[in-house]
């Protein structure tokens, strides 16, 4: 019998992430992905999260009747950004880009989305299901922690990252990047669970920290 992948369990140690910041190394990741602009919240932000999940879906059951296996959806995650600066929270939230992204096995080929696509909007589905591309993500060393509690109260959580980066010498590199443990549908916003994470490099000596 054919045992069903589920990448999260596969890579726990990616996820692995206690209430003290973290340094893990984080190897190169096949994903759906979907890119826009806007705040959290926003409708082009919840239709892209619609069309991400049903080609998802699509491509994991069309793979599973083809004989190609079986596998569990991973957890939502995404990046944000701001025209490279890491720290999102010092513009406006319209002015946000993002990418949202759902890990998916290295065996998915561009042709199962293509064919995903076509039957979705043949069902009438949202035509950003076209817009879902198939990416390699590699973010190497990276300082990640826990957070608990509302989106809203992240900076704190991201301080305690801040500073840990700076007591080892290290600064921020990359996109700020969410994995959301839990589904706020059902999870009260004191108790939701999510993974920060942001890629570090070395401080270049005579830059200030």
């Amino acid at each position: 019998m054919n045992m069903k992948l589920d990448l999260f369990k596969e890579n726990k140690a990616d996820y692995v992430a206690p209430k003290q910041p973290k340094l893990v190394s984080i190897k190169e990741c096949c994903y759906l992905a979907i890119n826009g602009q806007g705040a959290p919240g926003s409708a082009g932000f919840q239709e892209a999260i619609e069309a991400l999940y049903a080609m998802a879906y699509t491509i994991k059951m069309t793979r599973k009747a083809a004989g190609k296996g079986d596998y569990t959806i991973c957890k939502l995650e995404a990046q944000w950004w701001y025209e490279g600066n890491e720290d999102v929270a010092e513009v406006s939230q319209d002015q946000w880009s993002w990418q949202l992204l759902i890990r998916t096995p290295d065996t998915v080929e561009q042709a199962d989305l293509q064919a995903a696509s076509e039957v979705l909007i043949k069902k009438g589905k949202s035509t950003l299901t076209g817009n879902v591309q198939l990416i390699h993500l590699e973010e190497g060393r990276c300082l990640q922690v826990l957070h608990v509690g509302p989106y809203e109260d992240e900076c704190r959580s991201i301080e305690l990252l801040k500073d840990h980066a700076k007591e080892l010498g290290l600064v921020f590199s990359g996109n700020h990047h969410e994995i959301y443990i839990s589904d706020p549908r059902r999870t009260p916003a004191e108790r939701l669970k999510t993974i920060l994470r942001y890629p570090v490099s070395e401080l270049e000596e005579g830059l200030p920290s």
